[in-house]
């Protein structure tokens, strides 16, 4: 009998010890990751004064996802708090006491924004650049000038802290930094002209492929935690909701945050994205409509 449990005894002392290599080689990976470092040289945008170019910039942050994660009144909001994924908050964006706007010089932003750099060259974690690296000078310009009016909001940003899940998903590589993502060189995005156009409609729907895919299909998020549910497929594929809409039913779905049945949509899905005008959202639907139809989570 005491054999059998010195043989158990090191069965479990050889599973505890590579319980804890992995523990520690997932920590390591993670760390490696955080703390790199990426030579960033932001092209310079023209950052407007007028009163119209700044209502612009508030209409596309108040609808782009800026206020998910830095609040409405942008001094910071909580985005994930969760033992598995950590401590995630966005971090406050204003001049006031604890925030990061005071200084900042027109390129730092340009580079948080556009390529997802922090101002000392680390990769920003929550922040979704690669979804904003496609906005045009003129629309990239307006937001930074409309964030560099918002009133200043007293509120130390609270230092991310990575639980277990992220730090084991960031190491396998299916939490990604925007910034290792970003061919930051070769960022040469065009204006293009508000429409109900497909062309608009594909510039928009670059915001939407952070939770939906590249290709629209839909299917797990892996950038939160566990128990968001996954992704609609916007492609007209018949495993999809979309594929059953209407026009009419897209924009009432965005705008009430319910679909055609009366189902509430996850609040995972940003409401502020039903704040996008008419033109916006139907340029949206014509992009999705025109997609090649992908079976969802096919991504």
């Amino acid at each position: 009998m005491s054999r059998f449990f010195k043989i158990i005894g090191r069965v479990l002392g050889v599973l505890l010890v590579v319980v804890i290599g992995a523990v520690a080689a997932v920590y390591f990976a993670s760390n490696s990751k955080l703390k790199k470092t990426f030579t960033v040289t932001a092209r310079p945008v023209v950052i407007p004064t007028d009163a119209a170019a700044i209502a612009h910039g508030k209409h596309m942050a108040e609808t782009r996802g800026c206020n998910e994660c830095h609040g409405a009144d942008y001094g910071g909001a909580k985005v994930i708090d969760d033992p598995a994924m950590g401590k995630l908050f966005g971090p406050n964006l204003t001049k006031g006491k604890g925030g990061s706007a005071a200084t900042f010089r027109d390129e730092d932003w340009v580079r948080a924004i556009r390529h997802g750099v922090a101002k000392d060259g680390r990769g920003l974690l929550l922040m979704p650049s690669e979804e904003y690296s496609h906005f045009s000078d003129e629309d990239l310009g307006s937001v930074i000038a409309y964030l560099k009016t918002v009133p200043p909001v007293a509120r130390d940003s609270v230092p991310l802290a990575l639980g277990p899940v992220a730090r084991a998903l960031l190491a396998a590589g299916k939490l990604k930094l925007a910034a290792a993502q970003i061919d930051h060189a070769n960022l040469r995005p065009q204006f293009v002209t508000p429409a109900v156009s497909l062309e608009y409609g594909r510039y928009l729907s670059v915001g939407c492929t952070g939770c939906h895919g590249t290709n629209f299909s839909g299917g797990k998020i892996d950038i939160g935690p566990p128990n968001w549910p996954h992704a609609a497929n916007l492609t007209p594929h018949a495993t999809g909701r979309v594929a059953k809409w209407t026009e009419a039913d897209f924009l009432a779905a965005m705008r009430t945050g319910k679909r055609p049945d009366g189902a509430a949509i996850d609040p995972v899905m940003p409401r502020s994205f039903g704040n996008m005008t008419d033109v916006e959202l139907k340029a949206l639907w014509t992009h999705f409509k025109t997609l090649p139809a992908t079976p969802t989570g096919a991504r």
